[in-house]
């Protein structure tokens, strides 16, 4: 497997493109016409050859430059990168999840060779050749979770189990979708997802808890979510909202296919085996509505999907002042056929 890597940028200049092969292989988070909380849940244990389901920690034409722009958010703000002490054995088991799964399924870019507890990792896109002792921080530049995450798209909550609940002690938080590491650290499931509208009336929080609590060794679950942004940041935090917040404002109807865009969450959960806690990867695609339209039946139900949603989530997810210029946009590739079941294209892209 060759990937040819794209030299982009998630801020300022927004340089940010996906190539034809990035949007055949887009995770379109709709199964289906209309939109609402569930937990929707399934095995991560492989997926449809080619997508970002197919091998554990999906790596893209994004990665170098996503590495890049994590490494300038931390050197901004060191706090989105925490863990409280009693969560670094858990780090030592995501290094070691991570490190595993890249040289398994992308040999060509990553190797691990173990000497007993002495490791050399090898990650040739980011010119990295490492020895070290495994379960010795002293023998890496970082602790185990910020060396390892600084080399692995998306962002990483180290959720530790007990009293029948999940508290988040430790991450790697750099891409999120306007949540903040520094202030859900320590809490618990149902305390960082209060602000959440609907869901906890459902009983939504309640059914995932309890299916994540029995998450097994080697056992991995995944699913998908998303919100909508303007311009492909990366980093829309709380603590920088003034600087991508008032960019909602920028969108008008001549500019809104290239401004708006769709921001996927491939969400996957692994249970690790030392500690104990669970990890949960929150992996970010991006993709603009004028290239997301490029695949018909994507562009007739999302259509659909932001004309029928109710107004509590279209404000929860960032977009609704400008739902309507989206809604207009969208109906220009809707011609009123039914679309298939799933999240597939019915046709080439």
């Amino acid at each position: 497997m060759t990937i040819q890597f794209n030299d982009e940028t998630f801020r300022d200049d927004y340089s940010f493109y996906n190539t034809a092969q990035a949007l055949r292989r887009f995770p379109f988070p709709f199964d289906k016409d209309d939109y609402m909380y569930s937990v929707n849940m399934e095995p991560h244990m492989g997926g449809r050859e080619g997508t970002p389901f197919q091998n554990r920690f999906d790596v893209d034409e994004h990665y170098v430059s996503e590495m890049r722009d994590r490494e300038i958010t931390l050197r901004e703000d060191p706090l989105r990168c925490q863990s409280l002490p009693h969560m670094d054995l858990a780090g030592w088991d995501l290094l070691e999840l991570i490190m595993e799964a890249k040289s398994e399924d992308y040999p060509e870019l990553f190797s691990l060779n173990r000497d007993d507890d002495r490791w050399h990792w090898i990650n040739r896109p980011l010119g990295i050749d490492h020895k070290f002792v495994f379960l010795d921080p002293t023998t890496l530049p970082y602790g185990p979770m910020e060396y390892i995450t600084r080399q692995a798209q998306g962002d990483f909550a180290l959720l530790d189990q007990r009293e029948g609940n999940l508290w988040m002690e430790a991450g790697m938080v750099t891409s999120q979708a306007d949540w903040s590491l520094d202030f859900d650290i320590g809490m618990n499931f149902f305390e960082w997802h209060a602000p959440v509208p609907l869901a906890e009336k459902m009983g939504v929080f309640q059914r995932a808890l309890k299916f994540l609590l029995a998450i097994q060794q080697d056992a991995p679950s995944r699913r998908l979510n998303w919100t909508m942004t303007v311009n492909p940041r990366l980093d829309t935090s709380p603590e920088n909202y003034h600087k991508w917040g008032p960019e909602k404002r920028t969108v008008t109807p001549e500019n809104i296919g290239e401004k708006q865009y769709l921001r996927v969450e491939l969400q996957t959960f692994f249970r690790l085996p030392r500690s104990n806690a669970l990890v949960f990867p929150i992996r970010c695609y991006l993709i603009a509505l004028q290239d997301l339209v490029k695949v018909p039946k994507w562009g007739r139900r999302l259509h659909r999907v932001i004309r029928d949603l109710p107004d509590e989530l279209a404000e929860y997810k960032g977009f609704a002042v400008n739902r309507p210029l989206i809604i207009e946009y969208l109906s220009r590739f809707d011609d009123g056929q039914p679309t298939s079941p799933g999240i597939f294209p019915d046709e080439p892209t």
